[in-house]
């Protein structure tokens, strides 16, 4: 499929907000959500003010997912669970949801470079338990550094591992790969979530050792 639009839950965080900018240059119309709709419509603004010919806009979290058949959630653990409830009516019959969440220890006071343990297993598979039948789910980039995502002068590098149902992988390799430099790896089904979303924490780990930004993965011989 060829995405034209997606909607970002999230996308006036750092994170999200860089993975709309990117998916804004690359010509992909990005609809912004947020509890605050005010603070939406901000974000969009600066997508348009930093993107050249970038089509966004700001809306509240549950008006956005509705207006589109893609959804990226982008948000802290802490907040996840609540997030999907309140959009999981929204969103149409057969939309694909991308889930960037890691459960970092951060969410209740410990420390960045620690993951929690999730009873279903991992974040992308209790979201996936909250959404209506008929949504599929995939999780991926969280090997993307929030801080290089959003300044579009520097170029990202290395793969991103992707899991889900076969029906969300086709979205989640257009994603990836709608941004230059970045390769769309199949990491399998959604169960192999718990494996990826601690590299998150891993990864902050070696940047704050290293004293790096932007560390990432790569996958040899591949």
């Amino acid at each position: 499929m060829a995405i034209d639009r997606v909607a970002v839950i999230g996308g006036t965080g750092a994170e999200g907000f860089g993975l709309a900018c990117r998916w804004a240059a690359a010509g992909i119309e990005v609809l912004i959500g947020s509890r605050a709709q005010e603070r939406a419509t901000e974000a969009a603004a600066r997508i348009t003010a930093t993107v050249a010919e970038a089509r966004a806009e700001g809306l509240a979290n549950a008006d956005a997912a509705a207006a589109a058949d893609v959804v990226a959630v982008v948000v802290p653990f802490a907040g996840q669970a609540a997030i999907y409830k309140s959009i999981a009516g929204h969103l149409g019959p057969e939309a694909v949801v991308v889930d960037c969440t890691a459960p970092l220890a951060a969410a209740v006071g410990g420390r960045a470079a620690r993951v929690l343990g999730i009873w279903e297993g991992s974040a992308a598979q209790q979201a996936a338990a909250l959404l209506p039948e008929g949504v599929s789910l995939g999780a991926a980039f969280h090997s993307l550094a929030a801080s290089s995502l959003g300044k579009l002068d520097t170029h990202l590098e290395g793969d991103v591992l992707a899991c889900g149902p076969k029906a969300a992988k086709p979205v989640l390799k257009e994603l990836v790969e709608a941004i230059p430099k970045l390769r769309y790896v199949d990491a399998g089904p959604l169960e192999n979530a718990r494996l990826i979303e601690p590299l998150t924490a891993l990864l902050i780990g070696i940047n704050r050792r290293y004293k790096l930004e932007g560390a990432g993965i790569k996958i040899t011989g591949l």
